[in-house]
């Protein structure tokens, strides 16, 4: 370096730039506005101040227009890479039990999580319209980093794009992931065997039924949380005590009768479900019947499918309860050779029906 570069960069001047470099600048708009978008400084503005200053990591603060991530640190964790992507269109954006930005968090690593990876790193794609209350938008961003704490994960990418309002139902988020999957595991639908046992972690329907309420649609008091939670921690947990777990999915949309059908479909087996093992709340089971809607339909947010080798079930069981995220976890059911394709439920009449593929929508834009 010459002495003359030397003594430009100790120029008070120069020193005064570098500083308004690395301050991050921040937004001073009440509402999102199409400039916001526009890819000048007020979009800069709201990108530094909600979504850098919040998710703040290293990878994220070198603001390039991707990620650079060590092949070689990936590779001591495992060798396979896992990658999914989902996107988030939930109304209302909060809800009791979580909000549209803990459900994007959450909703991708569970997503991994359910290969058998450890989640890693996330990226945070929003989509806003204009008008939008920057407030709003802050409280979400800072949702989303608590989730990602949480879940052991980082936000390393991401894009934002506003269009004009009426355009859009205020924000859409689209967030994608990727974990390592460590040597000696292969879960698959396809790996099931008669036999096997079925596993859920805990109450289903209950994300359904918060967020029916919570649009505000029917006169009724009762507050019935989201199960929004990250679910790679247990997952863990159980593949240490069994690496040969046949299949594992969480059941979102569709819920649990939707994740069993493509279970046996894939692994051309039947399945027999237990009406009476089956955990679903008083309350939700009372939504349902006012609605006529059926609990086995509804969506989850915190609820996984696992199924195991019938040697496994009790061990896998004992685990999962002991997990914060399984203590009311129930073996609900069974694989087994025939009819192949076709999920029964034993109902606590003791005669069987058939449960198939959800078709249509119980409930729009419910994740």
């Amino acid at each position: 370096m010459s002495d003359s570069t030397s003594q430009s960069k100790q120029h008070p001047l120069f020193q005064k730039v570098e500083e308004v470099r690395r301050r991050r600048n921040k937004v001073r708009d009440i509402n999102v506005t199409l400039a916001h978008g526009s890819g000048g400084k007020a979009m800069r503005d709201l990108i530094d101040d909600i979504f850098v200053n919040t998710f703040d990591n290293p990878i994220l603060s070198q603001l390039e227009d991707q990620a650079t991530l060590s092949i070689a640190n990936l590779a001591t964790q495992g060798d396979r890479l896992a990658f999914t992507t989902d996107s988030y269109v939930v109304t209302p954006l909060f809800f009791p039990g979580g909000n549209i930005g803990e459900l994007a968090i959450n909703g991708t690593v569970n997503d991994l999580a359910v290969s058998g990876a450890k989640p890693l790193y996330l990226s945070c794609s929003v989509i806003l319209e204009e008008g939008f209350p920057i407030e709003t938008l802050r409280r979400i961003a800072e949702s989303m980093k608590v989730a990602a704490n949480i879940a052991g994960v980082q936000i390393v990418t991401g894009d934002t794009k506003v269009v004009d309002r009426g355009a859009a139902d205020k924000l859409f988020i689209n967030t994608a992931g990727i974990g390592i999957i460590r040597k000696g595991i292969s879960i698959s639908a396809s790996n099931i065997q008669p036999g096997d046992a079925i596993i859920i972690n805990g109450n289903l329907g209950d994300h359904g039924a918060a967020i029916l309420i919570a649009r505000g649609e029917l006169a009724l008091e009762t507050i019935i949380k989201s199960d929004c939670q990250p679910l790679n921690s247990l997952v863990e947990s159980i593949l240490n005590v069994c690496p040969e777990i046949h299949a594992m999915r969480d059941a979102t949309r569709g819920g649990l009768a939707t994740v069993l059908n493509e279970f046996s479909q894939s692994s051309e087996v039947g399945i027999r479900l237990f009406e009476s093992a089956i955990p679903i709340r008083e309350e939700v089971n009372g939504i349902c019947e006012i609605l006529g809607l059926d609990p086995l339909y509804l969506a989850n947010e915190g609820k996984l499918v696992v199924v195991v080798p019938q040697v496994y079930a009790e061990t896998v069981l004992k685990t999962m309860k002991s997990h914060p995220a399984g203590l009311n976890s129930c073996i609900i059911g069974e694989a087994i050779a025939s009819p192949p394709g076709v999920v029964l439920l034993q109902t606590t009449f003791g005669s069987e029906r058939i449960v198939d593929m959800l078709v249509g929508e119980q409930l729009p834009r419910i994740c």
